[in-house]
């Protein structure tokens, strides 16, 4: 019935005789088997035995098992079908409860996945399931390693803001580095697609009263802010209907900031939150709440309630001049410029013994501007002392990650008080030119809300961000686990957890799926092993390798097992490495896959591959088996 079937399928393509390589692959496509064109090429070369560049129907035959019937799905379905060429109803059924962890299952469910991928007419009536069926329902997005459920979003999303972490990116407007690089309308556009939830825009002084969008005092090139804005009310809401928050690095003049003040209100009108809401006198509101709202973060002048009874008042030409504390961080003596604690300054910074040093400067700003700050009012990190007694549940702290990285080893749980009650954001140290990233993990694992990485450096930082935040739809808000929320937490992340509910994590390493081949190679082959790395609180922080399997980038085979012991698996991600050997100059990376572990399904999963710019490499992909207990 098989064969009668495939025949069926192909026999009109071999009509007029033998078929090159560019028809072998666009029928393999046709037969709803993906195919990367490298390997196509590579197995089409060994089977096309006269080397004429030409295949008959039976040497496509054979290209089509090597790639299709892989080995090591042959035996689960040999397993479950009692070596017979079909799976009945029952038997599939048995296959989703026992392997695939599927547990509100009902006869019905079977039926459905027949009548989705099995190919051949007479053994779907019958309510079978041939091998064919098998393997393409193995291939689907069914069986893919992320959990369907947590595609969606299907958190809480009624908390305060402060009880999320947010998606955050750093100097959005960049593409490049931080001296030369061009500033790009791109960078709004791709961070908002990637469901960024909150947009760092640095505005200064432009010609003829026009703001403009750059990295003060270097040569990137200049956006105006009008067009800034028009990209980001434009793209906003097409990943994520919740909040987005525009952190300005404001270094305009007051008439300029007033011109920032109409563009704003112009381009977003009703979308802009512009009022306290009625129900959240003296907490922050939630992202249901405020869905389809943009919410600017910068300086404010006096109170939500002054605010409240100014508005709809002309503010023309109204400039409040107030006294700031900004810090800076020492690190012994050196000029840092245009950093976010002094923005647009020159400064030497003097070690006082390693203590911070704390110094006065006057700001400006336009009563027009600073009446758009609602919940988000950017306000300088002192002390948590300070926190405690003065600031006010509107106010977030930007620290940077040298100063953040202190206080974490020195006063871990103060901190994670802290971010229990104010939303903190932490940025790269101005020395990373070259827009290189921090890895964020350490800041998530003491509640910090935005954890803000320049979107446009490929490499693990972004790898963790993009995993982390595929959670909840991804939605670009992922609610903070209960111990960090808890107003009488004990968390450290510093140290092992006096409650826990750790989880054993069993993941074996089946095979390689159409794996990218090495730069090295001139055809399809590599030196192939995988990392698997996982990412969380310090004590779970660990990574085990498989073998390196020679000469084989198509189908790898390991089969090997490991096991993790996770003591916050809340906090946890799982990165999925795959790279070839090289001995002279190191391992050459083919691609990744990261995600967190509660986002994992159990059973016979597949693991998606993506590039180091975040591109999908499908049909590349790892086959493993996972299971887990708690």
């Amino acid at each position: 019935m098989e064969n009668k079937w495939f025949l069926s399928m192909i026999r009109d393509e071999f009509r007029g005789g033998k078929i090159n390589l560019e028809k072998t692959h666009k029928l393999l496509e046709k037969l709803d088997i993906q195919c990367n064109y490298v390997h196509v090429k590579s197995i089409f070369k060994d089977n096309d035995r006269l080397k004429q560049g030409r295949i008959t129907i039976e040497e496509f035959r054979s290209i089509y098992r090597i790639i299709a019937h892989r080995e090591e799905i042959v035996e689960i379905f040999n397993t479950y079908s009692g070596n017979q060429k079909f799976l009945v109803e029952k038997n599939l059924l048995q296959f989703l409860i026992q392997e695939q962890y599927i547990l509100d299952m009902s006869q019905n469910v079977a039926f459905e996945i027949i009548q989705k991928y099995e190919p051949i007419e007479e053994v779907k009536r019958a309510h079978r399931m041939s091998f064919e069926g098998f393997i393409r329902y193995m291939g689907s997005s069914e069986c893919l390693i992320f959990k369907p459920d947590c595609g969606r979003v299907y958190q809480d999303m009624t908390q305060p803001l402060n009880d999320y972490f947010i998606s955050s990116s750093h100097n959005t407007y960049l593409i490049s580095d931080q001296l030369l690089g061009p500033s790009d309308l791109w960078g709004y556009v791709s961070a908002l697609v990637k469901g960024c939830r909150c947009l760092e825009i640095d505005c200064w002084d432009g010609s003829q009263n026009e703001p403009v969008v750059y990295h003060g005092y270097t040569l990137t090139s200049k956006l105006l802010f009008k067009t800034v804005i028009q990209a980001i009310h434009k793209y906003a809401f097409l990943t994520s209907d919740y909040p987005v928050v525009l952190s300005l690095e404001n270094h305009c003049s007051p008439s300029q900031q007033e011109v920032m003040a109409d563009t704003l209100q112009s381009v977003f009108g009703d979308a802009l939150l512009s009022d306290m809401l009625d129900d959240f006198p003296d907490k922050l509101p939630s992202p249901e709440v405020l869905k389809f709202k943009v919410l600017v973060r910068n300086k404010k002048i006096g109170t939500l309630r002054e605010t409240h009874e100014r508005k709809g008042s002309n503010k023309h030409g109204q400039v409040e001049e107030f006294e700031e504390i900004y810090q800076d961080e020492i690190k012994g003596s050196e000029t840092l410029i245009g950093s976010e604690d002094n923005p647009g300054k020159e400064d030497e910074i003097i070690s006082v013994a390693g203590l911070p040093l704390f110094k006065k400067r006057k700001v400006k700003v336009a009563l027009a501007l600073s009446d758009l700050v609602i919940y988000t009012k950017a306000e300088k990190f002192r002390s948590f002392q300070h926190s405690r007694l003065y600031q006010q549940f509107n106010e977030s702290n930007s620290i940077g990650e040298t100063e953040a990285r202190k206080l974490l080893k020195l006063r871990a749980h103060e901190f994670v008080l802290h971010t229990r009650r104010f939303i903190t954001r932490i940025y790269p140290k101005a020395t990373r030119t070259d827009s290189s990233n921090f890895n964020p993990q350490e800041f998530w694992n003491i509640g910090c809300q935005m954890v803000a990485l320049n979107f446009q450096t490929p490499g693990l930082p972004m790898d963790l961000q993009n995993g982390k935040f595929l959670d909840n739809g991804g939605s670009g808000y992922i609610l903070k686990p209960h111990f960090l929320r808890d107003i009488k937490t004990q968390f450290n992340p510093n140290k092992p957890p006096n409650q826990s509910d750790p989880v054993t994590l069993t993941i074996r390493l089946i095979s390689g799926i159409q794996l990218p081949p090495s730069n090295h190679s001139s055809s399809n082959k590599a030196d192939v092993l995988v990392i698997l790395e996982l990412f969380g609180v310090p004590n779970d922080q660990t990574k085990q390798q498989t073998r390196v399997i020679k000469r084989n980038a198509f189908s790898p085979r390991w089969n090997e097992t490991f096991t993790f012991i996770i003591q916050v698996p809340e906090l946890a991600l799982m990165r999925f490495v795959v790279e070839s050997q090289g001995l002279i100059t190191g391992n050459e990376f083919l691609g990744q896959y990261t995600l967190p572990v509660l986002s994992m399904n159990k059973g016979y999963r597949r693991v998606p591959l993506f590039s180091r710019m975040g591109e999908s490499l499908e049909p590349a992909s790892l086959f493993i088996y996972v299971w887990y207990v708690r």
